[in-house]
């Protein structure tokens, strides 16, 4: 009602609302509950906590930051503050880029894994994947490839953006460590950014003269990872 007196009348909008203007009027000269103030000086310290986290706290971090001090406080009255004061923490749940977008026009490879990532020996059965990782100057983007039978990485490639040599760097690093014949190179059906198709769509000639695609087995040649020309993997 206060927000509007200079354009309604509080009489008329009290009788709108059906409460008494009286008692509006008792309301606005009434002096803040103990409530209220002790809410006032919470924020003050919320406030004070959040700017030395440089707004990145959001209610847990700030509730243990002032336990710490010797102040307990409900997490949820902490929150309550804090969303009427507009403060907000930083979140690990950015909005991100999508990594892989699946080409309905192209014809998927064969699947040889079919779920089972699970391999008896070295270099039978290798995992590809990009992912993003942001930072203060905007996302940087990973390539790795993994040998399924000793969980380790054996290749990776980082950019800034999410062009072909990528995914190529980190497979050619991938060949060039380990020297593999007739591993399975397998990954996400989908594609990057101006790039058409994914790995499980990449068609290459191998060194040997063989047509072979992503999925199915590859020779231990760097060739096969520059015969992709402009695909991914």
């Amino acid at each position: 009602m206060s927000a509007h007196q200079a354009i309604f009348p509080v009489a008329v909008m009290a009788r709108v609302l059906g409460v008494s203007a009286s008692g509006f009027h008792a309301w606005r000269c009434r002096p803040p509950s103990a409530h209220a103030i002790a809410d006032t000086a919470l924020l003050k310290q919320i406030r004070t906590v959040h700017a030395s986290s440089r707004e990145t706290y959001g209610a847990p971090r700030v509730q243990a930051a002032l336990k710490a001090g010797g102040e307990k406080h409900g997490r949820k009255r902490i929150a309550r503050l804090m969303r009427a004061a507009g403060l907000v923490g930083a979140s690990r749940r950015r909005c991100g880029v999508t990594t892989t977008r699946r080409d309905k026009e192209a014809r998927p490879a064969p699947d040889l894994v079919d779920r089972n990532f699970v391999a008896s020996r070295p270099n039978q059965l290798w995992v590809a994947d990009i992912t993003f990782v942001p930072t203060a100057s905007g996302f940087l983007y990973l390539a790795v490839v993994l040998d399924a039978w000793s969980r380790k990485l054996v290749g990776w490639s980082m950019a800034n953006h999410r062009r072909t040599e990528l995914v190529l760097d980190a497979l050619e690093m991938a060949i060039g460590q380990r020297r593999p014949h007739g591993v399975i190179h397998h990954s996400d059906q989908g594609s990057q950014g101006g790039i058409n198709w994914s790995s499980q769509h990449n068609r290459e000639e191998c060194c040997d003269g063989r047509e072979t695609a992503v999925g199915s087995s590859v020779t231990g040649q760097v060739e096969v990872a520059r015969a992709a020309g402009d695909g991914a993997t």
